[in-house]
């Protein structure tokens, strides 16, 4: 039985593991066990951020970061913005991943969301055809900045 949980601190090296398991994590993935682990410090210190895991029996399969983020536009609106969806490489194309992204949407429909948006690598046009599935639409063009630290 799959059952959604927030994850637990004890959860980051199964969660790191998930995220270095496709083609751009597993070069990216390679920080120290503490920066990972104080990442999760950060996020679960922060009201209204979610990292959430699926399991079965005690392993963890899938993860995704649930941000609740209400806003000014769109009369107000409060957006659920869904980031680092991963499903362990053998349960991908099993339905996992609509059920996993089906938590995500309850979760945020109970915290007042009523629009749901996500991020996805540009590169990653198998699970682009996923998120059409479930109803997303590429409807937005995304940016990114690298910061560096001052000194």
């Amino acid at each position: 039985m799959i059952t959604f949980r927030e994850a637990r601190r004890e959860d980051v090296p199964a969660i790191v593991g998930l995220l270095a398991d496709d083609l751009l994590g597993v070069g990216r993935e390679t920080a120290p066990l503490e920066t990972y682990q104080a990442a999760f410090d950060r996020i679960a210190a922060v009201p209204g951020m979610l990292l959430i895991v699926g399991e079965i029996d005690g392993r963890v399969i899938g993860t995704y970061q649930l941000a609740i983020l209400p806003g000014l536009s769109l009369g107000g609106t409060t957006r659920g913005l869904i980031e680092a969806v991963r499903v362990a490489s053998d349960w991908r194309s099993q339905g996992f991943g609509a059920l996993l992204m089906a938590d995500a949407e309850a979760r945020a429909r109970a915290a007042g969301a009523t629009l749901l948006q996500l991020t996805t690598h540009q590169s990653r046009e198998r699970v682009h055809r996923f998120y059409e599935r479930l109803g997303f639409t590429a409807s937005h063009i995304g940016y990114k900045r690298a910061l560096t630290p001052q000194e």
